[in-house]
């Protein structure tokens, strides 16, 4: 099983996680058990296969990545421990010679805000719906003293367990098998908390950002990146079916629209510092996600649509402070 100890220990004497530690065990197990996800006892069998190899060399800060001496056996290993965790959805990795390629180029994303939000060194970060963590390694390569990345999917967690045998266990990074509404409520702990392609999942947008705000102690900031439309103050697209082949997609506000969430939900100083298109160079099928992407998602005479008609997606980032 995943070791959580170090993370344990920290919580513990944080006077204001104490005791989010007592419950977090019995949270865990549940988030991990194998009765409850027919899958895991594979992909955990697939972590035990992970060989033991020495980081000699380590980068967190423009990418994650780590090399060591590596005989052509043990690399064999590596990749076909890796591969039984396919499909691939966040990074890049570079792992000792393998370029884990994933299906979202998720460091252009880090790109596009690592000079807008506030330094991070020193900061306790938690990052929700952080997928396989990829960002969490960015975090704490940007100076985090501690990353709490929070994802209810199993594989994402093993896949992460994987890359942190690899970069070393000592690192203060971690990323727990729960959802937010598994946080304790008014935990206002955390000086940076970030929620990146979760909010337009989220059936109650007001209820989400309530949510996240509550994690943050006073003077915090949340950094936030969802799907948008084009369009003015009170427009927001509410999909009545599909949006992109997603089935769960709720709400995907213009810009202004999510400053005025934002403002009435008690956030102070909202704005908007990143607005891009999703392109199918920065999500693709690739050999580590052989499944549908983006290209599939849209219509193929008309790449500015979606495949229900819906227009094509952009995200935006948004940073506020409580």
């Amino acid at each position: 099983m995943i070791d959580y100890n170090a993370l344990y220990t920290f919580l513990n004497e944080h006077p204001k996680l104490a005791q989010w530690s007592q419950q977090l065990p019995e949270q865990v197990a549940q988030g991990l058990c194998p009765k409850r996800f027919g899958d895991l006892s594979g992909w955990l069998n697939a972590l035990e296969q992970i060989p033991e190899i020495n980081p000699e060399q380590i980068d967190l800060k423009t990418r994650v990545s780590v090399a060591g001496q590596i005989a052509p056996e043990t690399h064999a290993q590596l990749l076909h421990a890796l591969q039984q965790l396919i499909p691939w959805r966040k990074g890049p990795y570079f792992l000792h010679g393998i370029h884990l390629d994933t299906e979202w180029r998720s460091d252009w994303k880090w790109d596009r805000i690592k000079d807008q939000i506030a330094p991070l060194k020193n900061r306790l970060v938690l990052d929700v719906g952080c997928g396989n963590g990829y960002h969490c390694w960015r975090m704490h390569g940007a100076g985090a003293l501690r990353v709490i990345g929070i994802d209810p999917s199993p594989r994402f967690i093993v896949q992460f367990a994987m890359i942190k045998q690899l970069l070393g266990q000592s690192l203060p990074v971690d990323v727990l098998p729960l959802g937010i509404e598994a946080l304790p409520p008014e935990l206002g702990a955390f000086d940076t908390t970030f929620s990146m392609g979760v909010f337009y999942h989220r059936r109650s947008p007001m209820d989400h950002l309530r949510e996240l705000k509550a994690t943050l102690r006073p003077g915090g900031q949340l950094v936030l990146e969802t799907l948008v439309i084009a369009g003015n103050e009170g427009e927001v697209l509410v999909p009545p079916g599909r949006y992109a082949m997603m089935n769960n997609v709720w709400f995907l506000p213009s810009a202004p629209t999510m400053i005025g969430w934002l403002a009435k939900c008690g956030f102070k100083n909202p704005r908007t510092v990143d607005v891009c298109p999703t392109t199918t160079d920065e999500q693709r099928a690739t050999d580590w996600m052989r499944y549908h992407s983006l290209s599939n998602f849209l219509k193929e005479d008309n790449p500015s649509l979606t495949q229900e008609g819906h227009p094509a997606p952009i995200r935006a980032v948004f940073i506020a402070e409580t």
